[in-house]
């Protein structure tokens, strides 16, 4: 893609330098002020060219450390040249033209064969290179291209004006070659306006035209957004910039939240060519988040471990209770300044009736240094656990057996099967006894953890 810009820029030097020699030797044996003035445009687009050229060498290149976008606005730098220049041209041959209408003397054009021609090769040399930039240009996205297409489309109705009063002159109206000269001028104003408008909104980041609106239906389709907050986009050459804020469930885990920014991005990208997202997200509450998942969001956001929710909808207020994890060193005062400050954030958000109460407990060591403990010692707790699950009748085939040592004292992890229709809350309640009377058998198990498995 880049070769291909940087051959159609160097075709387009060639062209231009061909018909400057071509039209100013011709304008100055003819005395053609249009002629003179087309050579004069054509001079300017082969100084606008060789810019253009080198501007897009530029701005092929990648983003470093002092060009965190890249360098595509250097195109844009490259064609407001251009356009100062295309106002200057402008500028002096309205100057002689109005100058010379203005004080009726007839200057001596020579309207000959070769005044014709070199117009007529300019208008088929303009009309195939208009072609081949602009062609370039729309799938590049290269405004220093496409301000050369400008020019050289421009450059083709100024010929077909020095045509007419080259005619014109043939028929003896010697103001006929003014006349052109001016509308040459004209066409001239009128396409740097068009490239100057368009080259300063890139300058300036004004947003390129519809792209918030697409940007945020393509956006508001992805499963997950909640709404889109936010859209900026700028176009840099054949690149644009967007950011993108969007509004996403407080209560998504952080790993769906990374998911969705790339859903996100990929979205745009794939709809708009060129495209470069960055994609940052609102965590909000949704009206159809439950008191349970609020709670464990404020949990979370303080860094606080806590479980066995229980949520009481009474009459007049909400009752609220929990079991909080802190680390066992830490003193009451400290502990309880945590469930302090977890249930002031609470009330905060649910408002300041609800009762909330809060059992403290310590945070279980998430990895405890430890070693198997002997046969001989695994072997007398699984026959204490057959005894007690016997005696409840409930729990059967105790198996699985592990017993850990550590520090702390012994860790008993150990399977049981049980009626597979029994309901959850009976079956943890059968093996949360078990566990407590295993503890209350043998005082060096700190923990026990059962679990139950339906019988085959």
């Amino acid at each position: 893609m880049q070769h291909e810009k940087e051959q159609v820029a160097l075709t387009s030097i060639a062209a231009s330098a061909a018909l400057t020699i071509a039209k100013g030797l011709v304008g100055v044996a003819t005395g053609s002020l249009a002629i003179l003035s087309e050579a004069g445009h054509s001079l300017i687009d082969l100084g606008a060219t060789v810019m253009t050229y080198a501007a897009v060498r530029v701005s092929g290149r990648p983003a470093d450390k002092e060009h965190h976008y890249g360098h595509g606005k250097i195109e844009s730098v490259s064609a407001l040249a251009e356009t100062a220049l295309l106002f200057l041209l402008s500028g002096v041959v309205i100057w002689e033209a109005v100058k010379r209408l203005t004080e009726h003397e007839e200057h001596m054009v020579i309207a000959n064969a070769w005044a014709f021609g070199v117009i007529a090769v300019s208008i088929v040399v303009d009309f195939f290179r208009s072609r081949a930039l602009s062609r370039t240009a729309k799938q590049t996205q290269s405004q220093a291209l496409e301000a050369d297409a400008l020019h050289f489309s421009s450059d083709l109705w100024a010929s077909l004006a020095v045509l007419i009063g080259l005619g014109g002159v043939r028929f003896g109206l010697w103001w006929a070659d003014s006349t052109a000269a001016l509308a040459v001028a004209i066409l001239i104003c009128v396409a740097g306006w068009r490239l100057g408008r368009r080259t300063i909104d890139t300058l300036t980041d004004t947003a390129p035209v519809g792209a918030a609106a697409q940007i945020t239906a393509l956006a508001a389709k992805v499963p997950g957004v909640v709404r889109v907050e936010q859209v900026r986009a700028r176009a840099v050459g054949e690149k644009t910039f967007i950011d993108l804020a969007v509004a996403v469930s407080r209560t998504m885990p952080l790993d769906r939240v990374s998911a969705l920014k790339g859903a996100v991005a990929a979205a745009i990208s794939q709809q708009i060519p060129g495209a470069e997202p960055t994609v940052t997200t609102d965590p909000v509450a949704l009206d159809n988040e439950t008191v349970l998942d609020s709670v464990m969001v404020i949990a979370r956001n303080r860094a606080l471990a806590v479980h066995h929710v229980t949520v009481h909808d009474l009459k007049d207020r909400l009752a609220i209770s929990l079991d909080l994890e802190v680390d066992g060193k830490l003193s009451l005062r400290d502990a309880h300044a945590l469930a302090d400050g977890l249930e002031s954030a609470i009330a905060a958000e649910l408002g300041a009736s609800v009762e909330i109460d809060t059992h403290i407990e310590p945070l279980q060591p998430h990895r405890a240094s430890g070693r198997e403990a002997p046969s001989e010692r695994v072997k007398a707790v699984e026959i204490a656990l057959a005894e007690l699950a016997a005696d409840g009748r409930t729990l059967r085939d105790v198996h699985d057996v592990r017993v850990r040592e550590t520090d702390e004292g012994e860790i008993v992890n150990f399977h049981c099967r049980v009626d597979p229709q029994l309901g959850v809350q009976t079956v943890h309640e059968k093996v949360d006894a078990l566990e407590r009377a295993l503890r209350e058998r043998s005082p060096t198990i700190k923990r026990v953890i059962g679990h139950a498995e339906p019988m085959r």
